[in-house]
Order: C-alpha cells, then sequence, then structure tokens
C-alpha cells in the first residue's frame, strides 16, 4: 500500500524544501505549494491525504485559507505549523491539529498518522466532483443529479 500523500503548504520555498525531504525520509509521500493557487488545484486533482498548513503565509490569511479548504474538501484533514504558542480559537476549530514548529519531526509524524488514521473515506463521487470542480466543470455533477431525479420522477 502506498504511503498517504500529504500536501505541504508554505510561502518559503526553502521550509518546504525541508520539510519535504524531512518527511520523505519517514517514508511519506510528500506534495508541495506555495500558494493558494497551487495548493487548491492540488487538493483537487490529487488524492491528498492530509495538509500541512503553515500559519504565517505572505499574502494569505492561514484562517480563511482554511476555511476554504473545508468548505471545498470538508473530509480532508488540515494540520497547522506554527512557531507560535498561541493560535486565534477561531482558527483551532477549523484545523484538526495543531503542532509548533520546533516539535521533532517524530511528533509531526506522529500526528499526520492519527489523522490520517481517523480520516473519514472521501466517497468516490465527492473524489469526480473535486476534479470537475477544479477543471471548472463544477455543474456536472449537477447536471447529472436533476437528470437522474427527472428519470425517477417519469
Amino acid at each position: 500500500m502506498p504511503p498517504p500523500i500529504m500536501l505541504c503548504i508554505d510561502d518559503r520555498p526553502e521550509m518546504l524544501k525541508i520539510r519535504k525531504s524531512s518527511l520523505e525520509r519517514l517514508g511519506y509521500q510528500v506534495e508541495t505549494a506555495s500558494n493558494v493557487t497551487n495548493a487548491i488545484m492540488a487538493a483537487a486533482t490529487l488524492p491528498i491525504s492530509v495538509v500541512l498548513l503553515d500559519y504565517k503565509l505572505e499574502g494569505m490569511d492561514a484562517q480563511a485559507f482554511a476555511h476554504q479548504l473545508k468548505q471545498r474538501f470538508p473530509a480532508l484533514p488540515i494540520i497547522l505549523l506554527s512557531a507560535y504558542s498561541e493560535m486565534p480559537a477561531a482558527l483551532l476549530w477549523l484545523v484538526d491539529e495543531y503542532v509548533m514548529k520546533s516539535e521533532p519531526v517524530e511528533r509531526l509524524s506522529d500526528v499526520i498518522d492519527k489523522v490520517v488514521s481517523v480520516k473519514k473515506v472521501i466517497p468516490r463521487s465527492d473524489v469526480i466532483t473535486r476534479r470537475f470542480s477544479a477543471s471548472g466543470l463544477s455543474n456536472v455533477q449537477s447536471d447529472f443529479s436533476s437528470q437522474g431525479s427527472t428519470a425517477r420522477n417519469a
């Protein structure tokens, strides 16, 4: 069984490189994104099992981005990474776990394994919907749904 695919989001390429390398040494498959657009596209097109989201992102609000991710992909766990010991309560409600950057990578690995093991299985139709939405074909599912209800009513 292949390792879960995680998406690391950070606006600093050097930090993404270090985190990717550290996690791949532990056996994880890691995709990276340095901006919201790339992160949303990756979440929509890849079978991502967990998101590692940096708290301080230049030009991005982590809370708004976590909210957007949860709206589009409600079953996708988010682990917030931060150097700060205190986080806004509203942000902590949106994420599944919070890990301080000063923690050893083994602690992060334990948290990743925990959220991936309790993650709800995403129905296949949701994956298809995510891929259609990413490609701008979001109305396809509603078209199929309305046709199905018309056929049942006929």
